[in-house]
């Protein structure tokens, strides 16, 4: 449920009934983050920095699709 994507063993998720501020979850078998939607700023956690290159410039140009996904999964927290 709300995985947007996975690149390699990357993945990009956003969870039903989660907590603001609105944000994204950045998985890999090393680390996770917390990531703020709007800034793409890592509110929480590390990731190697290839990951997070990686993720950080997918969420970049899909950020669109992350905010139609927090909105459908957390309509109590939409993003205007």
């Amino acid at each position: 449920m709300g995985k947007l994507v996975q690149i390699g063993n990357i993945v990009i998720r956003v969870y039903a009934n989660d907590h603001l501020p609105p944000h994204f979850h950045i998985i890999t078998p090393n680390g996770d983050a917390l990531v703020d939607i709007e800034t793409l700023e890592i509110l929480r956690g590390k990731l190697a920095h290839k990951a997070r290159d990686t993720a950080l410039g997918w969420a970049h140009k899909n950020k669109a699709a992350i905010a139609a996904e927090w909105n459908r999964t957390n309509p109590r927290f939409p993003i205007a």
